[in-house]
């Protein structure tokens, strides 16, 4: 078991309000945390905002405000969003911190004394939307960029370069004696790809091209770019210091256990921000995790055809009091580190099939029949070990192993399994059938047995659903923070269990004249 847990997200660039996207990789976070902490003593996760660069700079300006005062309008829509979501972060970083900007400086002279920058006039690609140099070869059959779609600007600059090329057969090593490096797996061969001709990278702008950024400590005509800003908020949060001395949190939690970002920034992870660590000498994090993109009915989404969606709104429109149906169908939209697709009709499909008619029925219907034949009491008879109790163990720890390896979609599958194997159970064996009979008996442990099991189904549903398995644990009469550690066979004891007053739907259909109140 570890002792300590550290996760973090990309930072997200302000320079416009969150959307789904986004909150892909924020729930996708919010669900592994929420998981080991199950698991693990203490866990640690970063997330927040990336506010330097010339494109705030430009959208600033066009509103006639100052970028700071942009940074602080959006960074906050960014909160607010993830506070609608239930995303747990332990801290919340801006790259406009003060004490962020100051450790950022540290690190560019140490690096700069070191010998791993110097300066360099340049004559590149500059693509404003990747915020980097790119080489002719990384564009498309018309020249353009092929993540945002436009032609790179030519530009002519002074500017200080970090010696990546100098740490090139030390990263290739590393990916091939580390396979967890980078997950999923098949993403490393790609890393090893990019690596074959990667040249140095330039690591600030010129202030006369560039003026909203950190400032080069000993040369103030140069602000410090983005791979050495925003990449080192992972360090900067738990308070490394170049000098050593650092703070209890990055003694506590460093290395990360999990850097989880988008496919399209995994270069920058897996090569630019190893490379600055090895630079730095400190210790890299243990595995950088890229998810896939989320499409809006199968197209990507794009500003100009407007079809970006924002979390808020699919909450209002099926006017969700809590996010879990939309946590839920979010981290199940795409295979292990593929793209996933978002769609009305699917998400509806989804969380109908999954949460309210194979778990929530399951469970309702249950607690109704305990009322109906035994007045909501657990007798001692009913607590035998059955067949249930070991598929149960054995998906626990297949949960476990999907985690491990930051597969929450397979994960996910794999607790519904288990509730499909649930309600077999109570099909094949009929408790209403047996009540009939007089078999009491025999129907109070096949209820005792669905309901032992659904105990194990909340805490494992929990990452994903909280407020679902909350409402499961107040009835079945249960702590939800409880540890993997502490699931035992017969999780619920002899005694009364719950009255029919107490019995509450855990999720309505969508469709439902009650989920949408309406008469």
């Amino acid at each position: 078991m570890m002792e300590n847990f550290y996760i973090t997200t990309a930072i997200d660039y302000v320079n416009g309000a969150p959307h789904i996207g986004h909150a892909y990789e924020k729930i996708y976070t919010d669900i592994l945390f929420r998981h080991f902490k199950k698991r693990v003593k203490e866990c640690f996760f970063l997330t927040g905002t990336d506010e330097h660069g010339i494109k705030i700079q430009k959208t600033a300006h066009a509103a006639g405000i100052t970028p700071k005062e942009l940074c602080d309008i959006n960074s906050n829509k960014f909160k607010e969003a993830w506070a609608l979501l239930d995303i747990g972060y332990s801290k919340f970083i801006r790259t406009t911190n003060d004490y962020h900007k100051k450790i950022v400086q540290d690190i560019f002279e140490k690096l700069l004394e070191n010998g791993d920058i110097y300066k360099h006039s340049y004559t590149g690609l500059y693509c404003s939307g990747c915020e980097t140099f790119l080489n002719a070869k990384d564009l498309d059959e018309e020249g353009k960029c092929p993540i945002h779609g436009k032609k790179p600007e030519t530009v002519s600059e002074e500017n200080y370069f970090f010696r990546l090329t100098k740490y090139k057969e030390k990263i290739i090593s590393h990916i091939k004696n580390n396979p967890g490096f980078i997950l999923p797996e098949f993403r490393a061969n790609e890393v090893l790809n990019q690596l074959e001709n990667i040249e140095d990278i330039s690591v600030s702008r010129a202030k006369s091209s560039v003026e909203w950024g950190i400032e080069v400590k000993s040369d103030p005509s140069q602000v410090i770019y983005v791979w050495i800003d925003a990449l080192s908020n992972y360090i900067t949060a738990l308070g490394y210091s170049v000098e050593g001395n650092h703070d209890d949190n990055f003694k506590k939690f460093w290395p990360a256990n999990f850097h989880i970002i988008g496919k399209d920034i995994l270069k920058f992870h897996s090569i630019y921000w190893i490379a600055i660590l090895m630079a730095l000498g400190v210790e890299l994090p243990k595995s950088i995790y890229a998810h896939g993109w989320i499409t809006i009915d199968k197209n990507k989404m794009s500003k100009s055809t407007g079809n970006v969606i924002s979390p808020s709104t699919v909450m209002e429109a099926y006017e969700l009091k809590t996010p879990d149906a939309l946590r839920y169908f979010m981290a199940t939209a795409a295979v292990n580190g593929k793209d996933g697709n978002y769609s009305d009709i699917d998400f509806k499909e989804k969380v109908n099939a999954d949460l309210a008619n194979n778990m929530g029925n399951l469970l309702n219907r249950s607690l109704n029949m305990l009322v109906k034949y035994f007045d909501g009491e657990i007798k001692e008879e009913f607590i035998k070990d059955n067949e249930l109790n070991s598929k149960a163990k054995n998906v626990i720890e297949e949960v476990q192993t999907f985690f491990d390896k930051c597969d929450i979609s397979s994960a996910a599958n794999s607790i519904i399994g288990l509730v499909d194997e649930a309600n077999k159970y109570v099909n094949d064996t009929a408790p209403w059938s047996l009540a009939k009979e007089g078999k009491m008996d025999e129907c109070g442990m096949v209820l005792y047995n669905v309901l032992n099991l659904m105990v194990k189904i909340a805490l494992l549903i929990e990452p994903y659903c909280p407020n679902i398995a909350q409402s499961m644990a107040n009835q079945l009469k249960f702590d939800i923070n409880l540890e993997y550690t502490e699931i035992t066979s017969n999780m619920i004891k002899p005694g009364m269990l719950i009255t029919k007053d107490e019995i509450v739907p855990v999720f309505l259909r969508l469709d439902s004249e009650f989920a949408t109140n309406k008469k």
